[in-house]
């Protein structure tokens, strides 16, 4: 199965694209964007990707246009230009690609090392899962997950671990289904929230998301666009409230408590508050659709603000898992 870009025409309008412009496809994957940018504008794309898997694939489209199209491997917290952007586009998450190779260890739908690494260094998901305390788990499948049954999941992982090390997708996604009694008819697997727990902690996606979006707002020039296509409700917060503090759209006062300038000028403009979703279409075509929102914004003339901080949402995990770097 290859990879389906979610959102790729509201993503290249927002982008705004214009020939002769600059463009970074932060999160190359599949190509998907860079490939309809390069199609849509007579433009530069530089990509970047941790994977190097989504590098490999990326070599056709090198050689198909060396002079217009530039891709790195690296983070896109570390993102940079040699001249102003005119638009930054974020595709978050895991791809199809990543999903579907089960030897990885990002889904459980084959069973397989249980890994989740996206630049394949460093500990891995089966350190976290065999190495964190049964709080640290709790607090991350709880925080990162959104899971209500975080402590029955990690008592059972415990449990789990301490007869043998937990070292294959299947066995994890067993152990989480028997701890919460199955999937009772259920349209989503019950370990999905903690396999997504899992992967967002390895790879610390959201301190990354968090650079990135500040690397992004370095980058881009006067009048640039901003475009980020999140999957789940913590990277999409981020981005709201980023967007929102810097385009001083936090929220007007009221007659008690009156308005107060900004203390920093906007570094963005924000024409549409609401996010745009996946039409029904997109979504019987490409279920992973079904959780998109695409949030955008147009950058000022102002200097950029300070580095955003990522929320320290599950302190203790992220302090034992610190450890084990």
């Amino acid at each position: 199965m290859g990879h389906a870009p979610v959102l790729l025409a509201e993503a290249m309008d927002a982008l705004a694209l214009k020939d002769g412009g600059l463009y970074v496809d932060a999160t190359f994957g599949g190509g998907g964007y860079s490939r309809e940018m390069l199609a849509r504008a007579r433009c530069r794309v530089i990509a970047y990707d941790r994977d190097p898997d989504a590098i490999a694939r990326g070599v056709e489209l090198v050689a198909a246009e060396p002079k217009r199209f530039t891709l790195l491997q690296g983070r896109f917290g570390d993102l940079s230009a040699d001249a102003p952007v005119n638009g930054v586009v974020f595709d978050l998450g895991v791809s199809s690609y990543q999903l579907d190779e089960g030897r990885r260890g990002f889904s459980f739908r084959a069973d397989a090392d249980l890994d989740m690494r996206m630049e394949k260094q460093g500990p891995s998901a089966a350190d976290a899962v065999n190495k964190l305390s049964e709080a640290a788990l709790a607090e991350l499948i709880y925080r990162y997950g959104e899971d209500d049954d975080s402590r029955r999941i990690a008592r059972a992982i415990v449990q789990e671990r301490a007869a043998h090390a937990i070292t294959r997708t299947g066995l994890l996604a067993d152990t989480v289904e028997r701890a919460v009694g199955g999937r009772k008819g259920a349209r989503v697997h019950p370990a999905t929230k903690t396999f997504q727990a899992l992967r967002m902690l390895v790879n610390d996606e959201l301190g990354e998301l968090a650079r990135g979006l500040s690397a992004a707002e370095r980058v881009l020039a006067p009048a640039g666009r901003l475009v980020v296509v999140s999957f789940h409700s913590l990277e999409d917060r981020m981005v709201k409230q980023f967007i929102a503090e810097r385009a001083d759209a936090q929220g007007r006062g009221t007659r008690y408590a009156p308005d107060l300038p900004p203390e920093r000028a906007p570094s963005f403009t924000l024409e549409r508050r609401r996010a745009t979703a996946s039409s029904d279409a997109e979504i019987e075509a490409n279920p992973r659709a079904r959780s998109a929102s695409l949030r955008w914004a147009t950058r000022t003339d102002a200097p950029a603000w300070d580095e955003l901080e990522p929320p320290a949402l599950a302190p203790r995990a992220e302090a034992e898992w610190a450890k084990l770097n």
